[in-house]
């Protein structure tokens, strides 16, 4: 009978050990965090792939290049572009590269995407409290959740606060091969005045190792909604997958971008 109240040294044992997990999960993800970002700074890799939008039942072709990228439709609804929109699709790219306030757009957006992406992979280790819930040889799992006593700078920074979820890292490679998340409750905008994103909406990004030591987001589905003054609808609905990732040679212009587009594999 006197095993149903915990001894004090049990006890102390236990807070003990959720307090090393805590900071081993720290540690996990600090390193990991700083792997991505290093790896973005150094990565001047670029590629050819399959982008499929699930929810616009589209397929394109993406080129990237240092000047900018080509994204042609090839597809919609499962089937191949008539002749007549492949034609429009021609003239549509060719007249972005030979565009220069169309093509500083695209690289300016490009850049404010990746500085977002950057700061919120920073806050990663501020805005949750971590946990380790699987270790095998090759993985790390790690539950999040969000921190009561975080503060965030911006909008994106509060949804992504409110998420709670999971990382899954490479222990090889220290590199996020996963990350998921769901709203735990509804975040507002102007005290609900403004806006209300909605509790349940999820995330889920899953990325790959597509060469020796090159990652690769693979799969990208976001289901986030809410509704903003007059009742207009706000959040993403996303389902992107890409695939058949391909180097593309180093110093490649928009121009070639645009004939390796329409090549068939």
């Amino acid at each position: 009978m006197y095993l149903a109240t915990p001894s004090v040294p049990l006890i102390f044992f236990c807070l003990f050990e959720t307090k090393v997990q805590a900071q081993d999960a720290q540690a996990i993800l600090r390193q990991s965090v700083r792997t991505e970002l290093a790896a973005d700074k150094s990565d001047r890799t670029r590629w050819r792939y399959r982008d499929e939008e699930q929810e616009k039942r589209t397929v394109s072709v993406v080129v990237e290049t240092d000047g900018g990228s080509v994204k042609r439709l090839v597809e919609r609804d499962g089937r191949a572009l008539s002749a007549a929109d492949a034609q429009v699709e021609d003239r549509r790219i060719e007249d972005f590269v030979h565009d220069p306030a169309k093509i500083a757009k695209q690289r300016k957006d490009g850049a404010s995407d990746g500085e977002s992406a950057r700061q919120l992979l920073e806050m990663l280790p501020e805005a949750f409290t971590w946990k380790v819930v699987k270790a095998t040889e090759d993985a790390d799992t790690l539950a999040f959740a969000p921190r009561p006593d975080f503060r965030p700078a911006n909008l994106q920074a509060r949804v992504l606060s409110a998420m709670a979820g999971e990382v899954v890292v490479d222990r090889r490679q220290h590199r996020m091969k996963t990350l998921s998340g769901r709203l735990s409750y509804d975040v507002t905008i102007g005290y609900g005045l403004l806006g209300r994103m909605k509790e349940g909406g999820t995330f889920r990004v899953e990325r790959r190792e597509v060469k020796p030591g090159l990652w690769q987001i693979v799969e990208t589905h976001v289901h986030i909604d809410g509704k903003a003054l007059m009742f207009k609808q706000i959040g993403q609905q996303q389902d992107e997958l890409q695939s058949e990732f391909t180097q593309v040679p180093g110093g490649a212009t928009l121009e070639q971008a645009a004939a390796a587009s329409k090549m068939l594999r």
